[in-house]
């Protein structure tokens, strides 16, 4: 008798199921908590747990007997010296999380009630906490490559590069899509054989099965089980050989780029690109475990406006 893998469809959180379950800043602040802290408040600045609560202590509730230093849920995390309330802070990474194609600063921004700037620096804080790195990928892994950047006929003359076609002038973009469902992508230096293969070493345990297009950059991969299909004469499956999982993910990061955000900086690229990974990845999630771990991601991390400027 066949058996059929049943997916248990992940449980959703409408924007008014939202709102009544988080109506206000007290229930926002007490998620933030329970979630770093799991009811027992320790110092992040020397890891004591004897801390004091002082009500009336305002932005700073607790206060270490040990280091005599305050701090509240925000400190040590990218949440540190904002003055947007938890509340807004915990609507984004909703906004986030059910935005399958990302949300612009702009829209953000009248969503929130804030200024489009003060929505651009949430935005990359957020992405930031989404660049948690999940181990190195085992089993059955798709790799490929693409490209990030608009066309160059679209260019001013004078940034116009001399060759007006293929990848000229755009970033290249590396991707894993583990069959279990997770994804990893970043930017690359270049697509050459040396580049491609040391990406795959750094992120694939050796012994797993690699599947790939038919790249020259892979080719001579050693220490995996390499299967490829040749895009090039019409081959897209055969059998379980296909990149289909993780062209799927490019195909929707670059909808994302051309629907939503019109541009992405290289400078930011890799937030940029994280984002889409780890949404694609907590996909199958109910959204209350994906909302816990961008808050997990928080933790420990650090990015001022300064940094993103610079």
């Amino acid at each position: 008798m066949n058996s059929t893998k049943v997916i248990e469809k992940p449980e959703t959180m409408s924007l008014y199921e939202f709102m009544q379950r988080f109506p206000n800043e007290e229930s926002a602040v007490e998620f933030f908590e329970s979630r770093r802290w799991n009811g027992k408040p320790y110092c992040p600045h020397c890891g004591s747990i004897e801390v004091t609560s002082i009500p009336t202590g305002k932005p700073m509730p607790y206060r270490c007997k040990i280091c005599r230093k305050h701090f509240s849920v925000r400190t040590v995390t990218v949440l540190a010296e904002s003055k947007l309330p938890l509340h807004k802070w915990l609507m984004a990474i909703y906004m986030f999380h059910t935005a399958r194609k990302g949300i612009s600063s702009v829209q953000l921004s009248k969503e929130l009630g804030i200024t489009q700037k003060t929505a651009w620096f949430l935005n990359h804080r957020i992405r930031e906490a989404m660049m948690y790195c999940c181990g190195l990928f085992s089993g059955e892994v798709e790799v490929d490559e693409s490209y990030i950047g608009g066309k160059e006929k679209n260019r001013h003359a004078s940034k116009r590069k001399a060759i007006e076609r293929g990848t000229a002038g755009k970033q290249a973009i590396f991707g894993l899509h583990q069959r279990d469902g997770r994804t990893r992508a970043f930017p690359i230096d270049g697509t050459d054989r040396v580049k491609l293969q040391s990406a795959i070493v750094e992120n694939i345990k050796c012994g797993a099965t690699v599947y790939t297009d038919s790249h020259s950059g892979y080719d001579g991969l050693k220490s995996y089980n390499h299967s490829r299909v040749a895009h090039s004469v019409g081959e897209h499956v055969r059998d379980k050989v296909h990149t289909n999982g993780v062209e799927s993910f490019w195909s929707l990061l670059k909808r994302g780029y051309i629907g939503i955000y019109n541009y992405m900086s290289t400078a930011h690229l890799h937030r940029y690109v994280s984002e889409f990974s780890c949404r694609h990845t907590s996909r199958h999630s109910d959204m209350i475990i994906c909302i816990q771990g961008t808050i997990d991601g928080m933790i420990g991390r650090r990015l001022s406006y300064k940094e993103l400027m610079s």
